[in-house]
C-alpha cells in the first residue's frame, strides 16, 4: 500500500506545515509520495532531501531582507519573493539545498501549479531539483498580480492553489490509498465567495480563464476541503490542522510570528505523532 502526503499552501501560513512535517521527519515518517501546493511545495521539498528545519531557519534568517520580499523587489523585478534570490542565491548558495540526497530519496515529489491560458491545474514531478524544476516550485508559489508569469515546458504558469488547492484525489491518482492531508487552514474554514474587482480583472485581462479560476476558487476549495472529509470518514485520509486560524500571514516579516507559526506545526505534529503511525502501519523506530 503507498502512503502519501498532501501539502496545502498559505504563502508564510505554510511554516505550520514545515513545523509538522518537521516532526514527522525527525521521527522517521517515510511517504511514497509528496505533493506540495505554493508554500507547500517550496517548503515540502525538504521532506524528499531529508533537511528538518531548514525552512524555518531561512525563512528567519532572510525575513527582513529586502532582496527576499519586499515591496522593492516587487517593482524593481515583478516578484514580491524575489526569484532569483529565493530559488536560486538562498538554496545554491546562502542555505545549502541537499541536491543529492533529493535525487537519491525514493519518494516521488510532484508540485502543482496552474496554467494561466486555460486556468486548469499542472502537475509536475521534479525528479531532482535542477534550476528547471526549482522554476517549478517557483511557478507553484507564484501569485497573482505580484509576481510575473512563469513560462515552462510551453506552459505560462502561476500558483497551483488557484486551481487545485489540496490535491488528495491528485495524490490518490497516483496510487497512493492512504494519505496524511496538512492543512494551513482549521478544519472549519470555508473560503467565502466573492468577485475580484475590476482592478484584478485589468490586470490578468490576457487571461480570462486564470480570472475566471480565481472567480471559481471558493466553490473548488470548499469542495476539496468535502472531499477531504469523506475520505478521512472512509479511512483514506488523515487530516492535520491548526486549531484555531495561525498568526502568519501572506506577508510577514516579524520573525516572533514566523517562529510561532512554526511552533504550532511542530506542536500539533507531535500531538499526531501516533495517529500518524497508526494511519500508515508504521511502529516507533528506537
Amino acid at each position: 500500500m503507498k502512503h502519501g502526503l498532501v501539502m496545502e499552501g498559505g504563502a508564510m501560513r505554510g511554516l505550520f506545515t514545515a513545523g509538522v512535517i518537521d516532526i514527522l521527519m525527525e521521527n522517521g515518517i517515510e511517504f511514497d509520495c509528496a505533493v506540495g501546493v505554493s508554500a507547500g511545495a517550496a517548503f515540502g521539498c525538504n521532506y524528499k532531501s531529508g533537511q528538518p528545519r531548514r525552512a524555518i531557519r531561512y525563512n528567519l534568517r532572510f525575513a527582513k531582507d529586502k532582496r527576499y520580499c519586499s515591496w522593492r523587489s516587487m517593482i524593481k523585478t515583478g516578484d514580491l519573493y524575489g526569484a532569483e534570490f529565493c530559488y536560486h542565491e538562498v538554496p545554491e548558495k546562502l542555505d545549502l539545498f541537499d541536491f543529492r540526497a533529493y535525487e537519491q530519496s525514493p519518494m516521488e515529489f510532484y508540485v502543482v501549479c496552474t496554467d494561466v491560458e486555460t486556468g486548469q491545474p499542472v502537475y509536475r514531478k521534479c525528479r531532482n531539483m535542477d534550476r528547471e524544476n526549482m522554476e517549478w516550485l517557483r511557478a507553484s508559489a507564484s501569485m497573482p498580480i505580484v509576481s510575473r508569469v512563469v513560462e515552462l515546458d510551453g506552459r505560462k504558469l502561476l500558483d497551483g492553489g488557484i486551481s487545485d488547492s489540496i490535491p488528495l484525489r491528485f495524490m490518490e491518482s497516483t496510487g497512493c490509498e492512504r494519505n496524511v492531508v496538512v492543512l494551513t487552514r482549521p478544519r472549519d474554514y470555508r473560503k467565502k465567495n466573492g468577485k475580484h474587482g475590476g482592478f484584478v480583472k485589468l490586470m490578468l485581462k490576457k487571461y480570462p480563464k486564470l480570472v475566471k479560476a480565481m472567480e471559481n476558487r471558493p466553490r473548488m476549495y470548499n469542495g476539496e476541503l468535502k472531499y477531504i472529509s469523506e475520505a478521512e470518514k472512509a479511512g483514506r485520509a488523515l487530516v492535520i490542522a491548526p486549531d484555531e486560524p495561525l498568526p502568519a500571514g501572506h506577508i510577514e516579516h516579524d520573525t516572533d510570528v514566523l517562529l510561532e507559526t512554526y511552533r504550532r506545526g511542530r506542536l500539533k505534529g507531535m500531538e499526531m505523532l501516533d495517529a500518524v503511525r497508526d494511519f500508515l502501519g508504521t511502529e516507533e523506530k528506537e
